[in-house]
Parts: structure tokens; sequence; C-alpha cells
């Protein structure tokens, strides 16, 4: 049986069909896609927000340690520039 112009113009809206359901069909991989890329999203994002909290307790501290240096420093400071006490005995 040898394709005629009535095969070819019932072929033409079968084979859109099947085009259209291949697509919609894939819609539904794309909606588990986008489930598990926001998921990983979620993840990341409280990463993120763990290690602005780590950041910050970490810039704290090292304000208090930078506190604690300035306050050694001036008592060196003090020792240094104080006479000379004789030695004893």
């Amino acid at each position: 049986m040898f394709p005629t112009r009535n095969h070819l113009k019932m072929a033409r809206p079968l084979g859109l069909a099947m085009v259209i359901a291949m697509g919609l069909a894939s819609c539904a991989t794309y909606d588990d896609e986008f489930a598990g890329i926001n998921s990983r999203l979620d993840q990341l994002d409280t990463r993120v927000q763990g290690a602005a909290q780590s950041a910050e307790a970490a810039n704290q501290s090292a304000q208090q340690a930078n506190q604690r240096l300035d306050q050694l420093e001036s008592r060196v400071q003090r020792l240094e520039t104080a006479p000379a006490r004789p030695p004893r005995g």
C-alpha cells in the first residue's frame, strides 16, 4: 500500500498530536527536576545561614580578643616607660 495524499493528510495531525503528547509528558519531569533543585537550594540556604551565624560568632570573638590585646598593650607600654627599678638584695 503506497502513501496517498489522504494518508499524508492524516499522518500530519497524528504526528503533531504525538509531539504535543510527548511535550506534555516531559512537563512532569520538569516538575520533578524543579522540586529537586528547590530542595537543593533549601539545603544550601540552610548551610549559608549556619555559616553566617558562625562567622558572626567568630567576629564577636575576634572583637573581644582585640579588646583584650589593647588592654594588654597599654599595660606593656606603661611597664616599658616606667623607670627602672633597682635590683633586690
